[in-house]
This record gives C-alpha cells, structure tokens and sequence, in this order.
C-alpha cells in the first residue's frame, strides 16, 4: 500500500486563514534534518527556515468531488525551507513537513493514509477579542498570540529580515511540497495551486511552541509572522523522481 503514500489524486480544499510564524535558524544546524537530495532555502547563505502554519481548513477532499463531503479542521504544520534540482536539472523551491498536527482523528488516520506528513491528533483551541488572536493546545504544549493590529506592524526583534519583502519569500506555502524515501532515491513533488495569496504581516505577542523545542536548535529566533486569509488551494496529483 506503499503507494497510496505519494498523493495518488488531486486535493482540494479552502483555507478560511492560515497563521505562518517563521524561524531562523544557522544553516549548519538543520542541515542533518532535510533528505540528500534536498538542500535548505536560504537567506543571504547564512539562515535556513522553519515555518509553523495555523491553518483552518475547510471542505478538504479529492478535486472535484462536491464540498459537503470534504474533512473541516484546524491543521498545525511544521515545514522546512528546502530547494529540490529535479531529474531536467530545474531548482524548484518548496517545503519539506517534519511534523503535522490536527484536531480530528479521521484526519490524522486518512493523513497518514495518503501522505508522508506524520499526523498525530491534539487539541487546538482558537480565541479572538478584537485585534488579539491566541492558538493554543494543552496537549501539544502549545500556545501562540498574535496581534492582527494593521498599523502597529514591526519586525521581530533579531530578525536576519531587514524588510517585509524579504521575509515575504519566506512565509509559505511555497510552490512545492517534498518527501523523500529513507535512501533518499526516490522524491515525491507535489505542486500546490493557490489563489488570492496576499499575505499580510502580524505582530506575535508571546509563543511557547514545545515541538521547536523538542529539536534542540540552540539558536533558532523569530524572524516573521503572516496570516493569509480567504484562500482556495489544491494540490495536483504527486509526482515521483527515481533516482
């Protein structure tokens, strides 16, 4: 059943918003965490990326089939910049998951069913008052709050961003999603289709995020924060590079 692993239809699906902190951390230390054939996005040769996405997902099913029968749920995903020289010799930039939380259990069996993302179900509890935001999980030990604040914008203090256009590239999703099998010579593709992609800089009160945490990464920093809102996506069929 190996093969229902490497997204054998088209998915579709709408995002009612999407939360995407992104983390710096010194190339050198994610390096061991990507597959050989894939190689860290980096920012000025010196920092690699690992983005947090708070997605609200809604109607996800196979591309085409009505809405009503599609998953509703909230997704936190954890992704790696990475950059992927295909089979022509063509650099195609994406993500690579190391780790996928959801808050219902027939998404992590149907998750771990057709994909690689390493689903595990946890509790994900969302506040809103005004301009505050907070996301949180008593499980997963997580906990973010985010200000949606429009004209109080500012860079996270230590960011290797010096603008919004830079950190833009960086705030997902990217054209690409990777997987790799163990020996690394075999690469899955799968290209997302988005619309109305206009992602828009929040300012991140305070975050504890245990998994981050779990990785041991000794000088990983905050180096932007979006939310996206409103979006259809899909997501082609996979495509497999043997090697």
């Amino acid at each position: 059943m190996k093969f229902l692993k490497s997204h054998p239809f088209a998915v579709e699906a709408f995002f009612d918003s999407s939360i995407v902190l992104t983390f710096a951390v010194p190339k050198e230390d994610l390096e061991s965490f990507v597959p050989k054939r894939l190689s860290l996005d980096t920012f000025e040769d010196k920092y690699a990326f690992i983005a947090v996405a708070i997605v609200d997902t809604k109607g996800l099913r196979p591309k085409g089939f009505p809405r009503f029968i599609g998953n509703n749920f909230h997704l936190i995903g954890y992704r790696i910049f990475v950059r992927y020289t295909d089979l022509e010799g063509k650099i195609l930039r994406g993500l690579y998951i190391i780790k996928s939380e959801t808050d219902k259990k027939r998404m992590e069996i149907l998750g771990n069913i057709f994909t690689h993302y390493d689903y595990t179900s946890t509790d994900v509890a969302i506040f809103r008052k005004g301009s505050l935001e907070i996301v949180s999980s008593s499980k997963s030990a997580f906990y973010i709050s985010i200000d949606n604040d429009h004209a109080k914008i500012e860079m996270p203090l230590g960011s290797p961003f010096t603008n919004w256009k830079d950190a833009r590239r960086f705030a997902g999703p990217l054209p690409h999603t990777f997987a790799c099998d163990n020996d690394g010579d075999s690469v899955l593709i799968i290209r997302g289709i988005r619309q109305n992609w206009k992602p828009r800089a929040i300012n991140v009160i305070q975050y504890k995020i245990s998994f981050l945490e779990s990785l041991n990464l000794q000088n990983i920093i905050l180096a932007s924060a979006f939310k996206i809102e409103n979006i259809p996506y899909y997501w082609e069929k996979g495509k497999v590079e043997k090697w």
